[in-house]
């Protein structure tokens, strides 16, 4: 790969680390997890709520993802060989150009069968939907036909811990899209619907 990639070696005993601690602070409850490929390359399109979504993702998911992040995290050393042994992938959606790499990264996981998670609205919107930014997820549209999966997070309070709901909808597929407006117009409405938010 490109940019190395996940580790199993940190990636399963991290995700078993992230249930243990979030169990007290989070009650987690998922469906549609039948809507992610069981072999083949897929691309999450989740609700973007905190920063908590990315490992709640990744408990939820039926396979492991990798996850495109701000590059800004990936900036200290020791930050960016972990995040990147768990999946990360540094995008700088201002100055893609030096984002060429990860670019290049995210087409070689698609082609070697893997998932992808796009955060589509780029940064957190706590219970309201933000724009859809439409740069990487029109690329993956011309390159790629294959499952985009919108995927709804709702946080709500329960006592001493926070009801978590994430929702995989049925996939969206580039090649029914009209063009990468419409098709992201399409699936940030599914979004929106699975995350509960009017």
């Amino acid at each position: 790969m490109t940019m190395g990639g996940r580790k199993n070696w940190v990636f399963w005993p991290t995700r078993c680390a992230a249930k243990v601690f979030f169990w007290p602070i989070f009650r987690l409850k998922t469906s549609g997890r039948e809507n992610i490929p069981r072999k083949s390359a897929f691309v999450l399109l989740p609700k973007h709520q905190r920063w908590e979504d990315i490992p709640l993702l990744s408990l939820a998911a039926s396979r492991p993802v990798h996850y495109i992040a701000r590059y800004d995290l990936f900036e200290n050393s020791f930050s960016d060989w972990f995040l990147r042994s768990l999946g990360g992938i540094p995008l700088n959606r201002q100055r893609p150009i030096e984002s060429r790499r990860s670019i290049q990264a995210v087409i070689e996981f698609l082609n070697s069968g893997e998932g992808v998670a796009v955060f589509p609205e780029g940064t957190y919107y706590r219970n309201k939907m933000g724009p859809g930014r439409a740069g990487i997820i029109k690329l993956m549209l011309s390159r790629f036909d294959l499952p985009f999966i919108p995927v709804g997070i709702n946080y709500s309070p329960m006592g001493l811990r926070t009801r978590v709901r994430i929702k995989f909808g049925e996939p969206v597929y580039g090649n029914s899209a009209g063009s990468a407006r419409w098709f992201l117009s399409k699936v940030m409405d599914e979004i929106k619907a699975l995350s509960g938010l009017s």
